[in-house]
């Protein structure tokens, strides 16, 4: 405990994550300050989700959460990461994904056309902004580069991460949630690795998830859409390769890629399951995880506290590779405190009972749940 809490300790957590703070702050301000704009706006001009079909909300719920993300993001990022030369690439990319994935959220794309736009996206980061990896390194310092797979290997993580925040976009509050977790991960391994600019850029995106999730978790008084996930997607992808993936550290992409562990899993099975069906791997259904864990009687805050256990847990594991051991132990006890408390809650909402009449004559009670 006083190695953890030790002064260099706490100097190097200052020095390395102190610069993200401030984007953080902002962007859950300015989240905060332009939802009730997003409601408004959704309201007068059509962005609603209806209830019913493959949706479990009951009532119509705007759509334009995606805008306010974007605007604690694009706002932050402006003001405290001004001269990073990579700023206007990730805003203009990021923006765009937002602006384009917001006429699917009005009117539907077809499958091929939303496949279109985000393998666009993909290319505009890669070929027009640099945003690319282009080695990616082994144990024993071994260093692999790419060379002709640069392009093909970029624009499959960044596709990827659009679709795998997209079809984790099913319950209030989780994609945004493990988004930010994912975004602090981000944070403090490049923290560790001295790259101030991605601190900031993963504290802006982080907070602007926060920001997002004080009307967004369950339950929900608005619904990020399309635009918000591919929003995130496209930004999480292209901050993660502008950061820990330019750096010649053993699985340089483990940490954020780990943290996502369970909905990358999530969809590649969901992939391989529609495939089998053959049935086009953008239909939606109701088989995703989030799907089964409330068919299995998990509430919306429940799923979310065990996706983001799971996603906080293994992205500490990943940390593990930047020096971040001592954060584990932190993320260990902060999840056993998550489980227990969904298992509580599921024992009380079932009326299960663990006879314990030792507890009962303990309290002064007849027995105990």
């Amino acid at each position: 405990m006083n190695d953890f809490f030790s002064n260099q300790a706490l100097a190097s957590l200052t020095a390395h994550l102190l610069p993200g703070l401030w984007p953080f702050v902002a962007a859950v301000m300015v989240s905060v300050a332009v939802v009730p704009v997003a409601i408004y706006l959704s309201r007068r001009f059509g962005w609603i989700a209806e209830p019913g079909g493959r949706h479990a909300h009951s009532k119509p719920m705007p759509l334009l959460g995606g805008l306010a993300m974007y605007a604690g993001f694009a706002v932050a990022v402006a003001i405290f990461a001004p001269e990073f030369n990579e700023t206007p690439g990730v805003l203009i990319v990021s923006g765009l994904a937002m602006a384009l994935l917001a006429i699917d959220d009005r009117t539907p794309m077809q499958p091929w056309v939303k496949l279109a736009v985000q393998i666009g996206l993909g290319l505009l980061a890669v070929s027009i902004f640099g945003i690319e990896i282009k080695f990616f390194s082994l144990p024993g310092n071994h260093i692999v580069h790419l060379g002709l797979l640069v392009t093909p290997v970029s624009l499959f993580w960044l596709v990827g991460m659009q679709n795998t925040i997209n079809f984790l976009d099913g319950a209030d509050g989780l994609a945004a949630g493990v988004t930010a977790i994912v975004a602090i991960v981000l944070m403090l391994a490049a923290g560790e690795l001295g790259q101030l600019e991605i601190v900031k850029l993963s504290g802006a995106l982080a907070g602007c998830c926060v920001g997002f999730l004080m009307f967004n978790f369950p339950p929900a008084r608005i619904f990020m859409g399309d635009s918000g996930a591919h929003f995130l997607g496209i930004a999480l992808g292209m901050i993660s390769i502008l950061g820990v993936a330019k750096v010649a550290v053993a699985f340089a992409l483990a940490a954020p890629a780990l943290a996502l562990a369970v909905p990358i899993a999530d969809t590649g099975w969901a992939i391989v399951r529609r495939r089998r069906r053959k049935a086009s791997v953008a239909a939606p259904d109701l088989m995703h995880l989030h799907h089964r864990l409330q068919s299995f009687g998990l509430d919306p805050r429940q799923t979310c506290f065990v996706f983001y256990s799971a996603s906080a847990l293994l992205g500490a594991v990943g940390l593990t590779l930047f020096g971040h051991g001592r954060i584990l132990a932190v993320v260990l006890a902060v999840t056993a405190v998550m489980v227990a408390t969904v298992a509580a809650d599921l024992m009380e909402h079932a009326g299960w009972r663990i006879p314990a009449p030792w507890l009962g004559r303990l309290l002064g009670a007849s027995g105990s749940r």
